[in-house]
């Protein structure tokens, strides 16, 4: 009742006019440090362009200057209402610690976004190796790294897994080693073999002149002779040359009688007749019982 009574002093004109202004002041500011913050975070990336950053720093300066920016927005609203600023930092202070806790693998992906964009393993349009996913670079940002499949699916890595696997960047050099391992069976002939498969890489245009092409043997395995069929090609014929190639070398080896082997095993199979000459048959076999004790 006390509470109830309370109420009854208070000038709720006054205080609806009060806490009406401050509530549209807020939404005025927030409304304009928005617009502010974006335009803000645009020029900031036009500048950083002009100045030749590498487009991958850019973005993620852009990404960090924008939640700066909406940090700075949320102090100054809080400011509209008389909250305190001390207050407010020691707020931000333990909440940030609290944060911090709940969400350290979170924290883990931020630094290691910075590692990132500082050491630079690759830029956005790189075409790179990462946890068993090959992909084209779209983005780095401040929690994950996103690639393009080769068959435009989205492939989307925590940065933290990113720095702490190996990175294979394959773009950057201009050219790329085609590397067939290819068995054939022992009785076929390694020169003919050797001959045909170079034949077919001096016939395709894509194939590049130097550094040669050779064909090496690798390996005398279990049931084939391994071959190392190797060649070079552009980046951007790889893929294409290497499955060609796979083709046109599996026909010219049909054409020229060098088989290619698969794996296969011989099982031999003994008959031992009985001491006093009889034959036994081999449906019996799988009847035959052991004899029983009397």
């Amino acid at each position: 009742m006390q509470w109830f009574d309370s109420l009854d002093g208070i000038d709720w004109k006054t205080f609806f006019v009060n806490w009406g202004l401050k509530l549209l002041a807020a939404l005025v500011i927030l409304a304009i440090g928005l617009r502010l913050a974006r335009w803000a975070t645009e020029i900031a990336e036009r500048g950083l362009t002009r100045a030749q950053v590498e487009p991958t720093a850019v973005q993620f300066l852009r990404k960090v200057a924008y939640v700066a920016l909406l940090v700075l927005l949320a102090l100054t609203v809080l400011s509209v209402f008389e909250v305190p600023m001390t207050s407010a930092f020691a707020v931000l202070g333990a909440a940030g610690l609290a944060i911090g806790l709940a969400l350290k693998d979170s924290l883990s992906n931020i630094a290691s976004g910075v590692m990132l964009v500082t050491l630079k393993p690759f830029r956005v349009g790189d075409i790179v190796t990462i946890n068993n996913a090959t992909g084209k670079v779209e983005e780095i940002s401040i929690f994950q790294t996103r690639l393009r499949g080769a068959d435009n699916q989205t492939i989307v890595l925590p940065n933290s897994l990113v720095t702490n696997d190996s990175i294979i960047n394959l773009t950057p050099d201009t050219v790329r080693r085609i590397e067939l391992i290819i068995g054939i069976a022992y009785n076929a002939d390694i020169d003919v073999a050797r001959a045909r498969a170079l034949e077919v890489m001096h016939a395709d245009p894509r194939v590049l002149a130097e550094p040669a092409p050779d064909v090496l043997v690798y390996a005398l395995a279990d049931n084939s002779v391994n071959l190392g069929i190797r060649c070079h090609a552009s980046n951007a014929d790889f893929f294409s040359t290497k499955c060609e190639l796979t083709e046109r070398i599996k026909k010219a080896f049909d054409a020229a009688g060098v088989g290619i082997p698969f794996p296969q095993r011989d099982v031999h199979v003994y008959h031992h007749s009985p001491r006093d000459g009889s034959v036994i048959d081999p449906r019996q076999l799988g009847s035959a019982r052991p004899p029983t004790e009397p």
